[in-house]
């Protein structure tokens, strides 16, 4: 998910950025719900200062034999008005996340602009394509003939372009990745990393591994 300090101060330059992969930033809608947040927030803030005020003046008018019971009457109606701003501005923020979570990476200046892959710009090429002496198959044909990528339950899950792997091809997969793990974590000088984060409403843990290069330093070094 983009910063949302980010998304707030450079929207503009944001939406113009996603233009080029042919995405439409909403941002009337992030406005619109920037500013309800703002405002929930403004009035929770508030609403606890006067709270606090109240509560000192209880201590000084119970001192001074003052009838007290007003002063607990109003501290209690604040109590109830910023539990109910509370759970408002809370249940804003996780409408604000999702649409957040929604926006896409914001791509680099160097990237061209298009709609499909076919407007993709060749950067530099490695090798020489391997000549076969017979037809060879896509991967989607491979993948249906092995039972190994479901296609139509990936675009029920999440959209087009994606596949769920199974079997063969899942573990071919992972062991291609552990592979590259290996190899630049051992033998050069990557250092493997592991975080664990929060993440959806239910706070459920997710793992996930991040490899990231230190530049100029050894493996050893690092240890």
């Amino acid at each position: 998910m983009l910063d949302p300090k980010r998304v707030r101060t450079q929207t503009e330059e944001i939406a113009r950025r996603l233009a080029i992969k042919n995405y439409v930033l909403d941002t009337a809608t992030f406005e619109q719900l920037e500013e309800r947040r703002r405002a929930l927030q403004v009035r929770t803030e508030t609403l606890q200062s006067e709270q606090n005020k109240r509560s000192k003046s209880i201590g000084k008018a119970k001192a001074a034999g003052e009838d007290i019971q007003p002063l607990l009457d109003e501290v209690e109606s604040l109590k109830s008005q910023k539990s109910e701003a509370e759970e408002e501005l809370r249940t804003l923020q996780e409408e604000l996340n999702g649409f957040l979570a929604g926006i896409p990476n914001v791509p680099d200046e160097d990237v061209p602009a298009g709609e499909s892959e076919d407007d993709n710009v060749e950067v530099r090429t490695w090798g020489t394509p391997k000549t076969l002496d017979f037809e060879a198959k896509d991967h989607v044909a491979l993948g249906d003939a092995l039972n190994g990528l479901d296609f139509e339950t990936a675009t029920r899950l999440a959209h087009s372009r994606f596949a769920v792997m199974r079997g063969p091809v899942a573990r071919l997969h992972r062991a291609l990745a552990q592979f590259m793990l290996d190899l630049h974590t051992a033998e050069r000088t990557w250092l493997h990393g592991g975080l664990r984060a929060l993440s959806g409403q239910c706070r459920r843990p997710v793992r996930y591994r991040t490899v990231a290069q230190v530049r100029g330093r050894s493996v050893q070094d690092r240890r």
